[in-house]
């Protein structure tokens, strides 16, 4: 007995709005199948003692200190601009 049905197998391709047919659901079906039988077997794992993490390397941000900083200057940054009025930039209206 499978642990996924073909309907739950076209409401995940719904979900993914990917159109199939009833035999490419039976095909996925018995994929999908496979692949809940090899998660499950990770469930048999002895875990106790391994801390959870959320990558397999230590890694660390390296950011730097937020400094704020003087910017460009408002000529230069207008010179580039391809329309601007009163010392902004003015761009095509996406409201109505």
């Amino acid at each position: 007995m499978s642990r996924i049905s073909t309907d739950e197998v076209k409401h995940v391709a719904n979900l993914a709005r990917l159109a199939i047919t009833d035999e490419e659901a039976e095909m996925f079906q018995g994929q999908l199948d496979a692949i809940i039988t090899f998660a499950e077997q990770l469930n048999e794992l002895d875990t106790t003692g391994v801390e959870p993490t959320s990558h397999v390397l230590d890694m660390k941000n390296v950011l730097r200190e937020d400094k704020p900083a003087e910017g460009l200057p408002i000529k230069e940054v207008l010179k580039n601009a391809p329309d601007h009025e009163d010392g902004h930039i003015r761009v095509p209206s996406i409201l109505d």
